[in-house]
């Protein structure tokens, strides 16, 4: 079984955060919901406040199939000055291993420069900070082990695109049927 962890730190962005949780759990995924504050709860920018699975000094890393990167402000520089989360995301590029982020948390890759010749989303207003990469327009773009989302209205495109990467085409269009995404264009 697959695992995957979704990293909340003070000011995330929850449509992006949860939709990924509930499309990888449908999936069978088994998706952990991490705190970056070490509190159980952690509040979004709308003031939503959501019961953590566990705190990010607890986890093991070496258990996770992908790291997934809310955005929201200022989740995303919360996220982003999280030292020991910072040193994993790095660990994981460099392993080939799965990172995902949307919103304005592709802007952390792009910093960190894991984006030099990679294609890549983000929020409009943070496509100036995705360094390197070949910026596109569409609601969620994979290259290679990379994962990125533009933003809340692309988190159900987002949390699909893990889940092809985790199960394939085949479980991703399931989904989509499942949780009528795209009504109309199917059956």
């Amino acid at each position: 079984m697959s695992r995957a962890f979704i990293f909340f730190a003070t000011g995330y962005e929850e449509i992006e955060a949860l939709a990924v949780v509930d499309i990888l759990r449908r999936a069978g995924v088994e998706t952990l919901m991490v705190s970056v504050t070490g509190e159980q709860t952690v509040t979004s920018s709308h003031r939503v406040t959501v019961e953590m699975d566990t705190v990010l000094e607890e986890v093991d890393f070496d258990t996770a199939d992908v790291l997934v990167l809310p955005g929201g402000m200022p989740g995303t520089k919360n996220l982003e000055a999280c030292q020991p989360l910072m040193e994993q995301v790095d660990r994981f590029v460099a392993e080939g291993r799965i990172v995902a982020a949307i919103c304005a948390a592709p802007s952390i890759l792009g910093h960190r420069g894991h984006l030099q010749g990679r294609n890549a989303c983000s929020f409009p207003d943070f496509e100036g900070h995705l360094t390197g990469a070949q910026v596109l327009r569409q609601p969620a773009v994979t290259d290679g082990n990379l994962i990125t989302g533009r933003g809340m209205g692309a988190a159900v495109p987002f949390g699909l695109a893990i889940l092809e990467k985790l199960q394939g085409k085949d479980a991703a269009a399931q989904m989509a049927d499942k949780i009528v995404y795209q009504a109309g264009q199917g059956r």
